[in-house]
């Protein structure tokens, strides 16, 4: 079994979405290990005094078993492949990501893959996802992986669960990428064959 992880933004020391994070790791945890206790993420977290956006990475099995901080530069996306995989299967967020980085390598000249299963669209390689149809932006309802931030929006009422088939791609104007380091609203692309490869 491979460990599983946690990343969490902090921002000039302020730590984000801790709730969201400590219940994905103990629902993860109660999974694999049915007698594990929970635990609060927070009496782990000590980040030093560091100003702008550091990435802090927990890794886990039954117990935590690292945690280490480091700067966080957004990586910039602008194009994205059509890639399709019935058989990924990345539910629990955790180090082993060969099948992900297997598919992210087929993305030739994009900088990220979008992530087409059973003919619905899912998620980026590193980010969930929310389209726009000029009302409401609507994320996929089975992700590979549901991620902290999304559990957030979706909270917030800012996104609703919706099965997106790729063949109704074009029924919507922009596609947005978010993850617990890419805040709502930072990654924005239109939807048209300058931006989507397919």
């Amino acid at each position: 079994m491979y460990p599983f992880i946690e990343t969490i933004r902090i921002e000039d020391g302020q730590i984000y979405n801790l709730d969201y994070h400590t219940e994905r790791f103990n629902r993860t945890r109660a999974v694999f290990w049915k007698d594990s206790v929970p635990l609060d993420l927070c009496k782990y977290i000590s980040p030093p005094v560091l100003n702008g956006i550091h990435k802090c990475r927990i890794v886990y099995g039954k117990e935590v078993e690292e945690v280490t901080y480091a700067p966080y530069q957004i990586r910039q996306v602008s194009s994205l492949h059509l890639i399709e995989s019935d058989t990924i299967n990345y539910t629990y967020k955790s180090t082993h990501r060969e099948e992900l980085n297997a598919l992210y390598a087929q993305r030739g000249m994009a900088d990220d893959i979008l992530i087409v299963k059973d003919g619905y669209l899912t998620d980026t390689s590193i980010a969930n996802i929310a389209l726009y149809d000029g009302h409401t932006w609507f994320t996929p309802a089975h992700p590979l992986l549901r991620g902290t931030k999304r559990a957030e929006l979706l909270n917030k009422q800012l996104i609703v669960e919706k099965d997106i088939a790729q063949v109704h791609l074009n029924d919507y104007s922009h596609i947005m990428l978010f993850n617990a380091m890419i805040d709502w609203e930072r990654i924005v692309l239109p939807v048209n064959e300058e931006h989507f490869i397919l």
